[in-house]
């Protein structure tokens, strides 16, 4: 009995019985959460699986990143609306670029510049076909471009280039047409010296 009691399959079952009945005393079921209730004993109060719980700092975590994706999300409809506005505007502003240089074409063609060095010389044009006949002006002036017309015209009385413009007109169509042209741009026409118009 000894000899049984000391060899090393009596020590190793031994251990085992030990073993086991040290865990049977000790065991206990671990609690998660245990909570109070009104009737005052403590009962646990998760007995679902392991990954089943609550956490308040993850749940404040994401509380502040739905709130902040929703910030991000205003402040790229207030980008996108600030987009829309600026579009419209620069459309807005094109179109009255559009216009202002559309006028300004517009008053160029109808201000008749003269050089300074010009002036002497049209005066004694002008004095020169108003002392003409009427219809010999207008067979001169038949050849040539309306602008060089214009500026001769400009320093002659108005009775003269009357005359010429009548004469003007009873050379045909074409020449009646011109005549009509000539004196609406000299209605319109604000003489501006060139180097005024320069600066």
């Amino acid at each position: 009995m000894k000899k049984i009691l000391t060899s090393g399959w009596m020590t190793l079952v031994l251990s085992a019985v030990i073993y086991t009945c040290a865990t049977i005393a000790f065991w206990r079921t671990p609690v998660h959460a245990r909570e109070v209730t009104p009737s005052g004993p403590v009962k646990a109060a998760n007995n679902g699986p392991a990954w089943d719980f609550t956490n308040p700092e993850a749940d404040q975590l994401m509380a502040e990143l739905k709130a902040e994706k929703a910030a991000l999300t205003k402040k790229e409809q207030e980008l996108n609306d600030f987009n829309v506005r600026l579009q419209t505007e620069h459309a807005e502003v094109d179109a009255a670029s559009a216009t202002v240089k559309k006028l300004q074409t517009d008053f160029d063609e109808n201000v008749l510049r003269i050089k300074d060095e010009e002036v002497v010389n049209l005066k004694k044009l002008a004095k020169v076909y108003a002392d003409m006949a009427p219809e010999s002006a207008a067979d001169i002036f038949a050849e040539l471009d309306d602008t060089a017309v214009e500026k001769i015209m400009v320093f002659m009385k108005d009775d003269q280039t009357a005359g010429i413009l009548e004469a003007l007109s009873k050379k045909g169509q074409p020449q009646a047409k011109r005549a009509a042209n000539i004196s609406e741009r000299l209605r319109l026409a604000s003489v501006r010296p060139a180097t005024t118009a320069a600066k």
